[in-house]
This record gives C-alpha cells, structure tokens and sequence, in this order.
C-alpha cells in the first residue's frame, strides 16, 4: 500500500474499492498538493478535502485517494461528505487506529461549524483517514454519519479538544453501517466533562444494526460523567440493534483522579425491545464501574452452559 502504481485504477482496486462506469480518482496531498491542480495524477495532486469532495460525483464510485505526510489538512469549513457511494482512502500504514497520518484536523486557532468532516452520503467507504477536531471552546465535534451502509475502516475518531458536556468524537444517525479496526476517542486529550466517545441518536436517519468490529473505545477522564458509548433518549424504533465484536472499552485514570468511569454504556433509548449486543468472547473493560446503566438490553454470550450452550443472555456484573 506505500507504493504509488501509475495504474490509479490498479491501486484503488487492491484497497477494495469498488470502480462502477466514469469512475474517477481523485488524490490529495497536503504538503505538494494545489487545489488549482486536477488532481488526477500522483505528480499533480490536490491540497484540500473540501476541493477533492466538491470534484466527485455522486452514485459513480469516485475516490479520493490521500497522501500520508506529516502536515495535516487543517480545514477552515465543515466538509460535508454527502455524495452517495464516493470514498476516501488513506495511502499510508494500515495499521489500526491510532496516529494515522492522512489526518483531517481542524486546528484550535478558530471556531469551525461542528463537526469536521459530516458524512450523510450511503454506500461510502472511508478507509485509513484520521479526523480530529482541536478547537476548545463550548460543545465540539468530530465526525458525524448519518448515512447508510457504509464502512469505515482502521479510522481514527480523535477526542475533540473541547470538553463541554454533549462534545463527541463520533455522532452516529445512519444506520445498517460497519466500523472495523476503529479508534474512537484517545487517551492523550484529558475528558474534564460528560462528553461522549460514541453518540448514537436516532436524527433523521434510520439508525439500526451498526456494527463494531475489532475497535477500541478509548479516553482518559478525570471526572465519572463522560461516555464511551451513549444511546440517545430520541431512539424509539423497536427494530434498534448494536453489534460491539472483538471490541475493547478503556478509559485511564491519572493519580489523584476520579474513578472510573460510572459505565461504558448509558443507555437511553427509549423502544421497548432494543438490543446492545456482546458478540463472542473479546469484548474487554478497563478503568470502568459497569458495563452499561441500564444492563437491561445488553446481551452477551451464555456461558453458564444451560440449554444449548449457545443462548445470549443479560449481562450480570
């Protein structure tokens, strides 16, 4: 993946993007890019998210491939990804999570409508980026998605530098969505407020059946409030389902610091049958009181061996 192919079409395909009729590919470079450039070729990049978004068309499997280099695109105005099956790839370590280098973060200088990046387009897939959001004043945040069927992979949702109650790294609306190999929030920006890793509400889309695979959930909080994972009180459809797989959930505790965190989870969804599903056996804790409050429609693997042996059951702590 560090190799730049003449073949644009070659590249694109080994990261598994899917090319569809008049595909295009677009590529972005923050310290040799220009935005006054096509953007078609490695030698004459773009510079900018915003441009390399507004280039593509929607519904054609455009991607915008992206440079890794030390230099951040440091946005002055909320990009608003919102182009049906479009995608954006990251060019550089695959490694998960944490300390990607092809970075979107909007610097702390000045305000910048919240969040960073708004993705609402359906069928994208966002791989290798990491978002950020340093601006600390009042209620911020990083990334929303409100699309659907989408997947986001080894991205990193950085905790916002704000730390007002209702600040977030991810605010989740979109529904039917897979995020695999994800870091959500860290463990280098101090949470000294109720803010939120994971927002999940019911906005104006249809926000069922996500999935975690293989994530972590990170932050390190001086106070009991802040929330990995909150389940908004507006999610009232009775078809609501989550899947965490594989998933760690940590939150760190300096000396002389609160306890941990009072849950992992607060759920306030409000449907009568909803579930927040445990799948399988690597679903880990740390720094952390309960699992969720309440436990009521959190589920997890049976392994009391009654029945089957293959029941879920409600988590008990």
């Amino acid at each position: 993946m560090g190799l730049y192919p003449k073949n644009l079409k070659e590249y694109v395909n080994l990261a598994g993007v899917p090319r569809g009729y008049g595909s295009k590919i677009f590529i972005v470079d923050t310290e040799n890019g220009d935005d006054d450039n096509n953007g078609t070729t490695w030698d004459k990049p773009l510079k900018t998210l915003l441009v390399a978004e507004d280039l593509c068309t929607a519904n054609k499997h455009d991607a915008v491939l992206w440079v890794a280099r030390a230099t951040a695109d440091a946005p002055t105005e909320q990009c608003v990804w919102d182009k049906d099956y479009t995608h954006l790839i990251g060019v550089g370590s695959d490694l998960p999570g944490l300390g990607q280098r092809c970075r979107v973060v909007h610097a702390a200088a000045t305000a910048l409508a919240t969040p960073v990046v708004a993705f609402s387009g359906n069928g994208c897939i966002i791989k290798n980026m990491q978002f950020g959001n340093e601006y600390a004043t009042g209620a911020m945040g990083v990334v929303s998605h409100t699309g659907l069927r989408c997947s986001f992979e080894n991205v990193f949702f950085m905790a916002p530098f704000g730390v007002t109650a209702a600040s977030y790294s991810l605010k989740l609306g979109g529904g039917e969505n897979v995020f695999k190999r994800c870091t959500i929030g860290q463990q280098t920006c101090v949470r000294t407020g109720a803010s939120r890793n994971l927002w999940i509400h019911k906005g104006a889309g249809d926000n069922q059946r996500n999935k975690f695979i293989d994530c972590e959930f990170l932050s390190w909080s001086s106070v009991t409030t802040h929330v990995l994972v909150y389940t908004d009180v507006d999610i009232n459809n009775e078809g609501f389902m989550m899947e965490f797989e594989n998933t760690l959930f940590a939150n760190l505790n300096g000396s002389g610091e609160a306890g941990g965190l009072l849950a992992v989870a607060i759920d306030d969804n409000c449907a009568v049958h909803h579930q927040i599903l445990l799948r399988g056996q690597g679903n880990s804790f740390a720094g952390v009181s309960a699992v969720a409050d309440p436990l009521t429609y959190v589920l997890k693997a049976e392994q009391s061996g009654t029945a089957s042996g293959l029941l879920m059951a409600t988590v008990a702590e």
